[in-house]
């Protein structure tokens, strides 16, 4: 039932890119760490950048477990589910890491990403992940739901931020500048954001 693809093009691009979420699952390299698989959401905050490369903004949150693991040893999986139309699962299998505000390629990225004010969501990080495995299978088994909006309380809870204040919240939070198996996880102080 499944199929491996060559790239993200076609059918399968425009799958991934219609869908209002995904998964992205990590883990370190200790056996006994602690595995990580987290919903993304958002319109807007997803993109493909070629046919081997997709990315998305990481915002403002209480861990920072997929930037850790990432930092640690890039392995990532991504994955999209049907949850209308046909059923389908799409899992993007390769090597991530995340830009932070001080790369040079900051900048062209974000603009990546023109369908979202990245002002108002306290974006910490832009994930880059590289494919090396694309497949998909059937999704049989995945309920049909509808998707009615995106929420607005992530904005609004962080719209009120600068990049000072913003710091000192991921500062206080105790999984945020180390993971949760004490890896190194987002770089504090946050760098200022560039202007625009």
């Amino acid at each position: 039932m499944g199929k491996t693809y060559e790239r993200i093009d076609g059918r399968l691009r425009t799958f991934i890119e219609a869908q209002p979420m995904f998964f992205t699952a990590t883990a370190p390299l200790a056996g006994d760490g602690t595995i990580n698989l987290s919903p993304k959401g958002l319109r807007g905050s997803f993109a493909v950048l070629d046919e081997h490369t997709v990315a998305y903004l990481d915002f403002a949150g209480s861990n920072a477990e997929t930037i850790a693991h990432l930092r640690e040893n890039g392995r990532v999986t991504l994955m999209w589910c049907a949850f209308a139309g046909p059923p389908n699962i799409v899992r993007v299998h390769g090597r991530g890491e995340p830009v932070f505000r001080d790369d040079p390629r900051w900048p062209d990225l974000l603009r990546r990403f023109p369908d979202i004010d990245t002002t108002v969501h306290g974006l910490r990080a832009i994930i880059v992940v590289r494919a090396d495995l694309i497949r998909d299978t059937c999704g049989y088994a995945v309920p049909l739901m509808t998707y009615d909006a995106d929420r607005d309380l992530h904005a609004r809870r962080f719209a009120r931020e600068d990049d000072a204040s913003l710091s000192d919240y991921f500062a206080g939070k105790p999984h945020v500048g180390t993971s949760i198996d004490g890896l190194p996880g987002l770089p504090l102080p946050l760098p200022p954001t560039p202007a625009a």
